[in-house]
């Protein structure tokens, strides 16, 4: 690539002139054909001695994330922005216009132009005027690939440029094998793919998009003349950061080229002079904080994928090969991000909660049996921006608030963790119909002090003693999320079987007082039950996703498949699953989780539940849940699922768990989870779940209808529920 010359560049000439005297002297002599045939000789050069890169090249790329349709563009990552594209996707004028303006005699000589070369030669030795470089194209690609080669070192990589003339020997010798073994318009392709156009752009793809935001095959003469004009000196000529006026003067120097090799006539060259300069800039983004214009909310999701990817060997052994394969692959990654329902969480996150809110409401998608991670929302921007004075992560911030991770442990989820106690109990052997007269409060073994103790110690109570004390099962237990029979269930199945369960199902304990409390002192964990322990959205509801999936965990994963620049899959990315559950276990968990949605268990047990809305919102179809409300309302959670979604809400304050975010919104993320979800069963067809065995429902496994208790309210027709049961009992004889 030709460029304004340095005084040692042109010593350089001066040096080579003198090495090449004879050849100059002796090429004005000679007629073409003969010229060609002692190009050739003289470089000899081998095609098979040619260093790696140059046979193929490992050219970086731009690598592409897409939402799961695999057309709506989330974001790129590149070190250099450039993208690889064939030559028929390349217009023919851009094609021409190249050849005109840096290689006139491309077609004709073989690699390295010795006469182009003498001629440059002679007229800088002379001086008097614009020096001339005399590089082919097919040098300049040598020297493009050579100095951008990852695979080499930065010494090597600067050695490429080095104006001696050893080095340009080299070049004429590595051009000259090119062309012997490679057609004329491979290597086209080739320089044309990796010519840096300026303002950032490297390759005519990269070049295209960023003046005109158009692709390459949709270039005009005007536009292809102008690109083409750019080579020579891309900053000082680049119509975005460089000299207008020099732009239109050299555009108008390649079109006159181009009259001159009949690639276009005279007339077509004044038109496209005539034209004004008809710039369309396109920035193109780079990494997670520079997600599309007005879609900053997937910037955690993006994030979550970098973070995945950093622990897949198939991009490198290391972390930092990873994230170079990332930068400079050319992947292009489907992801598993659907864009409908992810906007529907944003929507609703915000509409909870404001930006500005220093509470949050992160929320997660996760589908069933594939552990594909479908959306993540909260109302914060993901920026590196400056918040107000005061406000430490909020509006902007790159933490990772649903997925947890870094300085993010996570949030207290309350009763959503009954759900692992009651997987439990199933497990070892207990059914559904498990029955104890619940107390407004238990007195349990654990030790301790203060006003949650009786008599020296733990003593959980129930939220609302009117609705929740008496003899309870699973089903309305569940419903009704009282405490006290849970806690008693945990201890009869033993406090660590609850606490695997909930490892299990993939909970991690992010926290070092979780992990150490669940590492060396689980079986004593007696208010684990309660969801004390910090969790996040995602892990939830991948958790809730097993169940859904009949007991079958899937690892989250954020992409759907992942392909290489040469077009070939790389293996990543495929559900990874395994049973974790027996399927009878799930279908009794799922019976139970019936209740609280204000739905009814295949054994008609349910009779009141404390989230009876997301029946409503979901219109009947089938949906399963459960809330959660931590000590003091510090945190409120809803996670809800279906066959085909799983979906977690916590309202939490993440710079500060002392603030209690208070029970009045447990209704709005309620809504907003279930709404969610309505969002992600749309259109698809309505699943039933599979009722569980006889079995496994226990003494009750024949339907009984019971009345449908409103939210959190005291049944009316049932002022002793412990001898509504023994009626029942006595009707079965």
């Amino acid at each position: 690539m030709a460029a304004p010359r340095s005084p040692l560049s042109r010593l350089f000439t001066v040096l080579l002139a003198g090495v090449l005297a004879g050849l100059v002297l002796a090429v004005a002599a000679l007629p073409g054909n003969l010229l060609l045939g002692l190009t050739a000789r003289s470089a000899l050069g081998s095609y098979a001695a040619l260093p790696a890169s140059l046979k193929t090249p490992a050219t970086p790329q731009r690598s592409y994330l897409y939402a799961n349709d695999g057309k709506t563009l989330i974001t790129t990552f590149y070190d250099v922005n450039r993208t690889d594209v064939p030559l028929s996707e390349i217009a023919p004028v851009m094609r021409q216009a190249i050849v005109a303006a840096e290689d006139r005699r491309f077609y004709d000589h073989g690699g390295a132009d010795l006469r182009g070369l003498a001629r440059a030669l002679v007229a800088n030795v002379k001086g008097g005027g614009t020096e001339q470089g005399g590089s082919t194209l097919t040098m300049q690609y040598v020297r493009n690939v050579l100095k951008t080669d990852p695979t080499r070192t930065a010494e090597e990589r600067a050695a490429a440029t080095d104006p001696t003339v050893g080095r340009k020997i080299q070049e004429i010798r590595y051009a000259s094998a090119l062309d012997k073994s490679l057609g004329k318009d491979e290597i086209l392709d080739r320089y044309l793919n990796i010519a840096y156009f300026g303002s950032g752009a490297y390759g005519i793809a990269a070049a295209s998009q960023r003046y005109f935001g158009k692709p390459p095959a949709q270039l005009t003469l005007g536009e292809s003349a102008l690109l083409a004009g750019l080579v020579q000196s891309p900053d000082a000529y680049s119509p975005i950061s460089g000299d207008k006026d020099e732009a239109v003067a050299r555009r108008s120097y390649v079109l006159d080229s181009m009259v001159a090799t009949n690639a276009i006539t005279a007339a077509q060259a004044a038109q496209a002079k005539a034209e004004p300069l008809a710039l369309h800039p396109t920035a193109q983004p780079n990494g997670c904080t520079a997600v599309s214009q007005g879609h900053d909310d997937w910037g955690y999701f993006c994030d979550y994928l970098r973070q995945w990817w950093l622990t897949q060997p198939a991009f490198g052994a290391t972390v930092a090969e990873r994230e170079q394969a990332l930068r400079s692959g050319g992947y292009t990654v489907v992801t598993s991000l659907d864009p409908k329902i992810q906007a529907t969480a944003q929507q609703q996150a915000t509409k909870v909660y404001s930006y500005d809110n220093k509470r949050a409401l992160p929320i997660a998608a996760v589908q069933p049996g594939t552990g594909r991670v479908l959306a993540m929302a909260v109302n914060r921007h993901y920026s590196l921006a400056d918040n107000p004075a005061g406000q430490a992560n909020y509006p902007n911030t790159v933490n990772p608030l649903i997925s947890g991770g870094a300085s993010v442990d996570g949030y207290q989820a309350g009763s959503t963790f009954k759900l692992f106690t009651m997987l439990a109990a199933l497990e070892s052997g207990r059914t559904l119909s498990t029955g104890f007269d619940a107390p407004a409060k238990l007195p349990t073994r654990y030790p301790a002090e203060g006003p949650g103790s009786c008599d020296g110690h733990w003593c959980p109570a129930n939220a609302n003693p009117d609705w929740m004390d008496g003899y309870r099962m699973m089903w309305d237990g569940f419903g009704r999320s009282v405490n006290t029979y849970f806690v008693w269930l945990a201890e009869q199945v033993g406090q660590d079987k609850v606490v695997q369960m909930a490892q299990r199902l993939g909970i991690t304990f992010r926290a070092d007082s979780d992990a150490a409390f669940a590492k060396n002192n689980a079986a004593n964990w007696g208010s684990f039950t309660l969801g004390v322990a910090a969790t996040t959205p995602l892990d939830l509801a991948n958790a809730y996703a097993t169940v859904a999936a009949e007991g079958t965990y899937c690892t989250p994963v954020p992409v759907v498949s992942v392909t290489g620049a040469d077009g070939t899959k790389v293996p990543v990315g495929q559900p990874s699953c395994k049973r974790v559950l027996d399927v009878d276990v799930a279908r009794a968990a799922t019976d139970a989780a019936r209740c609280p949605v204000g739905q009814q268990s295949a054994f008609g047990q349910c009779n009141g539940g404390t989230a009876t809305g997301v029946n409503d919102i979901l219109d009947g179809r089938p949906v399963a849940g459960k809330t959660g409300s931590s000590e003091q309302n510090s945190t409120e959670t809803f996670v809800g699922f279906t066959p085909q979604v799983a979906v977690a809400g916590i309202a939490a304050n993440p710079d500060d768990p002392a603030d209690s975010v208070g029970s009045a919104v447990q209704t709005k993320v309620i809504d907003a989870v279930a709404r969610v979800i309505a969002t992600a069963v749309k259109g698809q067809p309505q699943k039933a779940f599979v009722a569980p065995s006889h079995e496994l429902a226990g003494d009750a496994h024949r339907p009984v209808q019971r009345p449908t208790v409103p939210n959190r309210e005291k049944d009316p027709t049932d002022e002793n529920p412990r001898s509504a049961l023994q009626r029942w009992l006595d009707r079965r004889g």
